[in-house]
């Protein structure tokens, strides 16, 4: 738990640092903090940081000792929770990955994303080809868009609408020869 002190000498020295006593305050510290430097260093992984955070949770641990409630909590277990969660928010700040790596490192990284003008001119391909499809009946796009964007087959596609295979091939290569044409405009 603590180094040198119980847990009931532990809750007695928070109570007395709720009262304003920097002595009791100081053992809480001797006795807590490489625990709490712990908790904020396994979170952040940075020492510095750590560092910077445990600070933060004993200025926290000093205004707040007086709230500390024994019957509710171990004086350890509230001591970490305010340690955890001050680390967790230094983290969610975003602290740490501002730091973590230079801004110059960005230069190297490569962006595999397609253009935002492909992206657009790939939009805008598919309402043409949309629009498209909807001036054709609606037998022939329903059975294009089966079979190109769901990957059914003639035959497939001849039993779903009940006609002969040779008639399905018809309607599709009829249908795409309108598509081509709707594109081309």
């Amino acid at each position: 738990m603590s180094v040198g002190l119980t847990r009931d000498e532990l809750s007695e020295a928070l109570s007395s640092a709720g009262r304003g006593d920097r002595a009791a305050f100081r053992r809480v510290y001797e006795a807590t903090s490489a625990k709490l430097m712990g908790v904020c260093l396994r979170i952040l992984a940075d020492r510095q940081l750590a560092e910077d955070v445990l600070q933060e949770t004993y200025v926290t641990v000093w205004r707040k000792a007086e709230t500390f409630d024994a019957t509710r909590a171990s004086p350890i277990t509230w001591l970490v929770t305010i340690a955890r969660n001050r680390s967790i928010d230094r983290l969610r700040s975003g602290a740490v990955s501002r730091r973590s790596t230079p801004i110059e490192a960005a230069l190297d990284l490569a962006d595999d994303a397609r253009p935002a003008d492909d992206l657009v001119a790939g939009r805008q391909e598919a309402v043409r080809l949309d629009g498209c499809l909807q001036e054709l009946d609606d037998r022939t796009s329903r059975a294009i868009r089966t079979a190109f964007f769901d990957g059914a087959t003639y035959e497939q596609l001849a039993a779903a609408e009940g006609a002969p295979l040779g008639t399905m091939k018809s309607w599709i290569r009829r249908g795409l020869l309108k598509l081509r044409s709707c594109l081309e405009r």
